[in-house]
C-alpha cells in the first residue's frame, strides 16, 4: 500500500530504500570478502555474530523481503516497469530472482558450515568503528519502509511540500507477490544446494556439477578477460616488445647510435680532430716553440766556449756598449 497510500513519498522510496538496504549489504560484502575466494570461508557466523546478523538484514532487504525497506523500493520499480516496459519488467524480475539466489548462496557459504581455510578459523569480529555505522544502516533497512505504511504516512507528510506535483500509482499486489515468491523460492533453492549440506574444504561447487560448462563460462565471465588479453593486451605487449627490441634496440641503439652517431664522432675525432687540429695545429704550434727554443739555445751555447779571452772580449763589448749609450744620452 506504500505506492497507493504513500502520496508524495512513494516515488522517492526506491532511492531511500536503495540507500538503506544496499549499504549494509555492500559494506559487509567488502568486510567479509576474502581475497582467496569466499568458497574458502565458512563458519563465520560463530566467529563474527554481529557481522552475520547485520549482513543477513542487508541481504534480505536487498532481496526485497517484506517488510524491509528493499521490498517497497524494489516492487515500485518492478510495478512501474510492468506498467510501461513489459520486457524490462521480465528482465528485472529474472535479475531479482538470481539476486536472491546469489545472496542466499553467499550467506550459506560464508557464514554456515565449518571453516574451509586456516585464515577463517582465526577470523575476529569487526571493530565498533565498522559495526556501529552498519547497525544504523541495518536499522533503516528494517524500519525504513515502515515510515510510509498505510496509516503512518510519515514520509509522505514530510515530502508533500517538496514534490506536491507527483501523484503515486496503485500498489500492484500481483507484482509484489510474484517477486516476493520468486525471492523465497530462490533462497530455498540456494539452501537446497548450499545450506542443507554445507561445503567442505576442497569440495566442488554444486552448481558446477549441475551446469558444467555453463558454470565454467559464467565463472570465467564468458572468457571476456581472455579474449580481451588476446585481442588487445597481448597485441599491445607484442607492439611494445617490437618497439623496444627492434626500433629502440636494434635500430636506434645498435645501428643509429652505435654506428651513425658514434661512427661519425669517431671519424671526426680521428680525421678532423686528430690529424688536422691536434697534429697540424696544436702539436705543430708547440713543436715549433720547442724548435725555436732549441735553436736559440744552440746559438747561445756557442758563447759559452770556456775560453777566458772570449769572456774578456764579451765584457769589453758590453762596456763599449754602455759607454756609447751614456755618451749618446
Amino acid at each position: 500500500h506504500l505506492a497507493h497510500h504513500g502520496g508524495y513519498g512513494s516515488p522517492k522510496s526506491p532511492d531511500f530504500g536503495h540507500s538503506a538496504t544496499k549499504s549494509p549489504d555492500s559494506a559487509h560484502s567488502e568486510e567479509v570478502f576474502d581475497p582467496n575466494d569466499m568458497r574458502n570461508m565458512g563458519g563465520l557466523r560463530k566467529r563474527m555474530p554481529v557481522t552475520f546478523w547485520l549482513y543477513l538484514i542487508g541481504a534480505l532487504a536487498l532481496v526485497g523481503i517484506f517488510p524491509l525497506a528493499g521490498f517497497w523500493s524494489k516492487d515500485e520499480i518492478l510495478a512501474d516497469a510492468q506498467l510501461h516496459y513489459p520486457l524490462v519488467y521480465i528482465l528485472l524480475t529474472i535479475a531479482a530472482f538470481f539476486t536472491a539466489f546469489y545472496m542466499g548462496r553467499q550467506i550459506w557459504m560464508v557464514f554456515f558450515g565449518k571453516p574451509r581455510h586456516a585464515a577463517t578459523e582465526q577470523a575476529e569480529e569487526s571493530p565498533k568503528v565498522i559495526t556501529v555505522p552498519l547497525m544504523i544502516l541495518a536499522f533503516l533497512a528494517v524500519f525504513g519502509g515502515v515510515l510510509n505504511l498505510p496509516g503512518v504516512h510519515s514520509l509522505t507528510l514530510w515530502l508533500e511540500h517538496t514534490i506536491a506535483g507527483v501523484e503515486a500509482g496503485e500498489f500492484n499486489f500481483l507484482v509484489a507477490g510474484l517477486s516476493t515468491a520468486l525471492a523465497l523460492v530462490a533462497i530455498y533453492l540456494s539452501w537446497l544446494l548450499y545450506g542443507r549440506k554445507t561445503l567442505t574444504a576442497g569440495q566442488k561447487d554444486p552448481l558446477k556439477r549441475m551446469l558444467g560448462p555453463i558454470f565454467t563460462g559464467m565463472e570465467r565471465k564468458w572468457f571476456v578477460d581472455e579474449i580481451y588479453w588476446a585481442a588487445f593486451v597481448d597485441r599491445y605487449v607484442d607492439l611494445a616488445r617490437f618497439l623496444a627490441d627492434v626500433i629502440d634496440g636494434r635500430f636506434w641503439h645498435d645501428w643509429f647510435h652505435d654506428k651513425v652517431l658514434a661512427g661519425t664522432y669517431n671519424w671526426l675525432s680521428r680525421i678532423a680532430l686528430d690529424k688536422v687540429i691536434d697534429t697540424r695545429g696544436i702539436d705543430a704550434f708547440f713543436n715549433g716553440l720547442g724548435e725555436l727554443t732549441k735553436r736559440a739555445s744552440a746559438s747561445l751555447r756557442r758563447l759559452q766556449n770556456g775560453f777566458v779571452r772570449s769572456y774578456a772580449l764579451a765584457v769589453l763589448f758590453g762596456v763599449v756598449v754602455i759607454l756609447g749609450y751614456l755618451l749618446m744620452k
